[in-house]
């Protein structure tokens, strides 16, 4: 991908199983863009990209992951609804959808390595 094409900014995790990862976020809409280990690269609606990166053998994560962080994500093209079905779909857990009083409505969802994934809607 040529870096004209790249967005200004993205975000990394560890995960524990990069395919199961990626299924779980492609079910959810992400499209799976390039993978080359220890990287798969996604983007979702052509507005944040996510990188799942290979947990090192060296490295044990323990405790819950991304702890106090929200990796935040418009809606776009695909509805919140629908994005809370194809989580459940996966088995993950779902909080909301929620009205927040910033005018927006919010779901969280839980990633199989358990970040909190939270997709946002204007209200």
């Amino acid at each position: 991908m040529d870096s004209d094409q790249l967005l200004s900014s993205f975000v990394k995790v560890l995960v524990s199983d990069p395919e199961r990862s990626a299924k779980f976020y492609e079910a959810l809409g992400f499209k799976r863009t390039q993978a080359a280990p220890p990287f798969i690269h996604l983007q979702w609606e052509k507005q944040a990209e996510v990188y799942l990166v290979t947990l090192p053998p060296v490295v044990k994560l323990e405790g819950q992951r991304g702890l106090g962080v929200l990796l935040g994500f418009r809606i776009g093209a695909v509805d919140l609804q629908e994005v809370a079905s194809r989580a459940r779909a996966q088995g993950a857990h779902v909080e909301g959808p929620t009205v927040q009083p910033w005018f927006t409505r919010e779901i969280i969802v839980t990633d199989p390595d358990g970040y909190r994934l939270n997709f946002i809607e204007p209200a």
